[in-house]
């Protein structure tokens, strides 16, 4: 099935018993459920049989977010071409963001692999191994449209809010704010709507989905955007060797027969190809 028409979409399916996780299930899986369970193509080993188990943290649009009871976006649509490629179907589970930084649910066997509009870090480099990048981020400030925020600058002094555990909070903090934590994006957009904070600092591409809506078009406004030199990458296990090369394949294919492509200007908006980087920073 073509991903650009929704491949990727994944239903709601039930809770887990551990730390209260939503599961958001694909088509069938012919596995148990546990772990260590089989080997896919290309002797990668999963975690669960006959799906691709992964980690991510909603909502996030337009990389994930679930819609009419779907998780969809452009991170979904990657995944499953990774699963494709394994002969499995794509199974998510939603988990605390925090969980990313330290690779504990990869490293627990409750995910292959964590998708998740994730930065690559030095920092993050310790604890999981990355896929190539794909997708180059920069940070955007969001305030309201009656404020006399025009640009980051002009952050100093108000009150900033920010995702926890985020890159942006961290490009804040590293400038010398003390931005206010939301611990999702849709908590981060309802503390400026709500006035809790005068504007807020997070990936542009999440500012670009807000102001989709003529509501928020209406009563926000994009003061800057911050090229901060950020790279998104999938997460493994360090030494998942065999599944990080079988996602760098799926990406390097995507790209050359223009899959990525179509995912992107479905997802994110006109294609630039300057706007994924094929090899790592």
């Amino acid at each position: 099935m073509n991903p650009v028409l929704g491949r990727g979409a994944r239903t709601l399916a039930a809770l887990t018993a551990t730390a209260g996780l939503v599961l958001v299930a694909g088509c069938s899986s012919d596995g148990d459920g546990g772990s260590g369970g089989a080997t896919a193509a290309g002797g990668v080993e999963l975690v669960r049989g006959g799906q691709l188990t992964t980690c991510t943290h909603l909502p996030y649009p337009p990389f994930q977010s679930e819609v009419d009871g779907k998780v969809q976006g452009f991170d979904v649509a990657l995944v499953d071409l990774v699963a494709e490629n394994l002969g499995v179907e794509q199974e998510i589970l939603d988990t605390p963001f925090e969980n990313f930084k330290t690779g504990a649910f990869l490293n627990s066997g409750e995910c292959d692999l964590a998708a998740a509009g994730m930065t690559i870090t030095e920092e993050r480099r310790k604890n999981v191994d990355f896929s190539d990048p794909y997708f180059d981020a920069t940070q955007a400030v969001l305030a309201d449209k009656e404020s006399d925020i025009t640009s980051f600058a002009a952050l100093k002094g108000e009150k900033v809010g920010a995702q926890a555990q985020t890159t942006g909070e961290d490009y804040a903090k590293g400038q010398g704010l003390d931005p206010v934590s939301f611990e999702s994006s849709d908590a981060v957009l309802n503390g400026l709507r709500t006035g809790q904070v005068d504007a807020v600092v997070i990936d542009y591409p999440v500012v670009q989905g807000w102001l989709k809506d003529p509501a928020n078009a209406d009563a926000f406004r994009l003061a800057e955007q911050v090229d901060t030199g950020e790279q998104y990458g999938f997460s493994v296990r360090k030494g998942n060797t065999r599944l990080l090369e079988a996602i760098d394949k799926a990406l390097a294919d995507a790209r050359a027969d223009g899959t990525y492509q179509q995912i992107y200007e479905k997802w994110i908006g006109p294609y630039d190809e300057t706007a994924a980087s094929p090899a790592a920073s």
